[in-house]
């Protein structure tokens, strides 16, 4: 399983219902879990938000609540969509296993 890294800008006015539409990837994937996804967003203090996802078939893709993210996508940004393969080189307890609890 691969992974993809996403960056993009969000306008200043959009900045909080592209937080509020990410939440609802998470609700939807926190029902649904689907054991091919890894999915990790980050949202940067410039406006900036960083996607960290794998997936087999569409487990993400497919859920109704990232079509709703994806649908005004482009309206949203500030900058455009960069992505790109990545590799985890190393991971020291920040990317938990499917299954195990990470304390906020």
């Amino acid at each position: 399983m691969g992974y993809n890294l996403i960056r993009y800008g969000v306008k200043d006015e959009s900045i909080a219902q592209n937080r509020m539409l990410v939440a609802k990837v998470f609700e939807a994937l926190d029902e649904t879990k689907p054991q091919s996804v890894r999915y990790l967003v980050l949202e940067l203090e410039n406006g900036e938000f960083v996607h960290l996802v794998s997936q087999d078939g569409d487990g993400l893709t497919g859920l109704a609540a990232f079509k709703a993210f994806s649908a005004d996508h482009a309206a949203r940004r500030a900058t455009p969509l960069a992505r790109s393969p990545a590799k985890i080189v190393g991971d020291y307890r920040m990317l938990a296993g499917a299954d195990a609890a990470v304390p906020a």
